[in-house]
């Protein structure tokens, strides 16, 4: 199982290699779980029903798993899938004590979570785009199947993981866009720390809500730190605590505040459940320190009640 601390994005060759090893281990783990039974290695195989012809059944996987399995055909196993990632400063967040972006940020993250579930839509044989956003719309390439076009989408993640951004969040503008140009009934994929600068929840819950337009499937990644955006654990010194997007400081001790920011945090939190379940969105909480297969997992689930 990867996580941050074992990957040096500084010697990081190949964001595509990185997800193949990511999916294989994550693949390694399901067959010791109770997740054996969702095909990864199969996904164009479905399990033979009584009754049905046994012309499609494939012996030789039978051979392999005593199981009776049919051979699906494309049109019927291809979903239609779209990544968007937030690239606002403040996914940016942590950095290390010389104001550079830390190998545990936010942003580095999502892109490489992103990248492991291209590898895993692969084998899948399930098409996908991506859209990356901060106050504009800075990429989009709608949902493909083609390895070029795979590959493409890997090198602009491997583009992602050398930039930084100092632009403030548009997130409620940037998605009602995003929402009108993806393709109709795809399942879409958000990785977002759910900050909004310049407009108030309505907005931003009314921008999530029109992701289910067009019939769209969507998981909402709440991406976060979980020791210092959530647990607010910072020694007790005096500290200058910086909004990376508006600019806008304060300096406090965080044990005198902690209490009551985990609380503002945490119903925070709740409320943006609330909302997603009443918008039926997949809520899928993400902190940065607790690795991938959570959201390797949260997309089979899904898959798995689509098909």
């Amino acid at each position: 199982m990867y996580d941050l601390k074992e990957i040096n994005i500084a010697e990081l060759k190949s964001i595509e290699l990185l997800a193949k090893q990511i999916v294989e281990g994550f693949i390694t783990g399901m067959h010791k779980s109770p997740f054996h039974g969702f095909s990864v290695e199969f996904a164009e195989h479905r399990l033979y029903n009584t009754g049905e012809s046994t012309r499609h059944i494939d012996w030789k996987l039978y051979a392999k798993t005593k199981k009776l399995f049919i051979k699906k055909y494309e049109e019927e196993t291809n979903l239609r899938c779209h990544l968007i990632i937030d690239n606002s400063a403040s996914m940016y967040y942590p950095k290390d004590k010389n104001g550079q972006v830390s190998s545990f940020s936010k942003i580095k993250f999502a892109t490489i979570a992103s990248a492991a579930l291209i590898e895993l839509l692969k084998r899948q044989r399930d098409a996908v785009g991506l859209s990356i956003y901060s106050d504009k719309n800075e990429y989009y390439a709608p949902a493909k199947g083609s390895e070029r076009h795979r590959r493409k989408l890997f090198v602009q993640l491997d583009e992602l993981l050398k930039t930084s951004s100092n632009s403030s969040t548009e997130t409620y503008q940037m998605l009602h866009e995003i929402s009108e140009k993806i393709h109709k009934r795809s399942l879409v994929f958000l990785f977002t720390d759910m900050f909004q600068t310049t407009k108030n929840k309505k907005e931003l819950f009314n921008a999530l809500r029109h992701l289910k337009y067009n019939k769209h499937e969507v998981i909402l990644f709440h991406t976060y730190d979980g020791e210092l955006e959530l647990g607010f654990n910072f020694d007790n010194k005096p500290k200058n605590f910086v909004d990376v997007e508006t600019g806008e400081h304060v300096k406090i001790y965080a044990k005198n505040v902690q209490e009551k920011y985990q609380l503002q945090v945490q119903n925070y939190f709740n409320d943006l459940k609330l909302k997603c379940v009443q918008y039926k969105i997949d809520y899928v909480p993400v902190d940065i320190h607790k690795g991938f297969n959570q959201l390797l997992t949260s997309y089979l689930i899904k898959r798995n009640r689509i098909i």
